[in-house]
């Protein structure tokens, strides 16, 4: 795969009536990829992917105004499929890198602006269950280790993690349907998220606290109609999401119903 771009938004300019060429960009890179999936077994796969990765950069510039240089990434994963229970449960396990090169950062001096890293690398575990562990109960669960650092940088301080990615994070759903009886078609649900403290800034000086947040869900299902009550952060936890080079608090605890019917 070859990648190409251009500014058209100046071609535009230059040959407009009286227009002056203000700047100009081009940028071309080949971006290999391959993978390979072996199955050893029916409910066993183990697979393996490698990809380059190219992205020219033209939507943000610099406090001064210079052009980016193009992103550029390697990644790796390999990992195994399992399937359980007739295969009624399905497990992945994976092993993932990716090394990425000149990737947009908040400007420490002002996160209205960009600046470019110069090697950045992420690389952990993931694990991820999901199906229907009995009739009417089914669940998705996931859990990923990720240790995201600048590996090479002469503004930022090498080693430093990157913003808004903890090291662990995990969650969980899982739903009940009742499948017979007066009251078949009602289902409750509930939900944990969880993650661990992260950094807010490049270099960093500021860390996010973990949180765990709970949810649940109360539901009635009869033939193409459904009726629903979510229920969401049920401890009114406190916790927050970063935006736009700064931190902001999460909803507190909301309902949301909802009603709807299958054609």
């Amino acid at each position: 795969m070859v990648g190409k771009a251009s500014r058209n938004i100046f071609d535009l300019l230059k040959d407009a009536p009286g227009g002056n060429l203000i700047n100009e960009q081009v940028d071309n890179k080949f971006s290999p990829r391959a993978g390979i999936v072996y199955q050893p077994s029916k409910s066993t796969s183990l697979y393996f992917n490698w990809s380059n990765y190219f992205n020219p950069v033209y939507s943000s510039t610099s406090q001064t105004g210079e052009l980016f240089k193009p992103q550029t990434s390697e990644q790796f994963e390999v990992g195994i499929k399992q399937e359980f229970l007739n295969s009624r449960l399905s497990t992945t396990l994976a092993f993932y890198q990716i090394t990425r090169q000149n990737l947009l950062t908040p400007d420490p001096t002002n996160p209205l602006y960009s600046i470019q890293t110069g090697e950045q690398k992420s690389r952990g575990i993931e694990l991820d269950v999901t199906g229907q562990i009995l009739p009417g109960w089914k669940v998705i669960a996931t859990y990923t280790y990720t240790d995201t650092f600048v590996s090479k940088d002469s503004r930022i301080p090498v080693g430093d993690q990157l913003i808004t990615v903890p090291y662990n994070s995990a969650s969980l759903w899982t739903t009940y349907e009742l499948q017979s009886s007066n009251l078949k078609g009602l289902g409750f649900g509930l939900g944990l998220v969880y993650s661990g403290d992260y950094q807010v800034s490049l270099p960093n000086t500021f860390t996010a606290p973990s949180y765990l947040r709970t949810d649940a869900a109360l539901f009635y299902r009869r033939n193409k109609f459904r009726i629903g009550l979510n229920f969401n952060n049920v401890f009114n936890t406190q916790y927050y999401y970063y935006q736009i080079g700064a931190l902001s608090p999460a909803p507190p605890f909301s309902v949301l119903g909802s009603v709807s019917v299958e054609f």
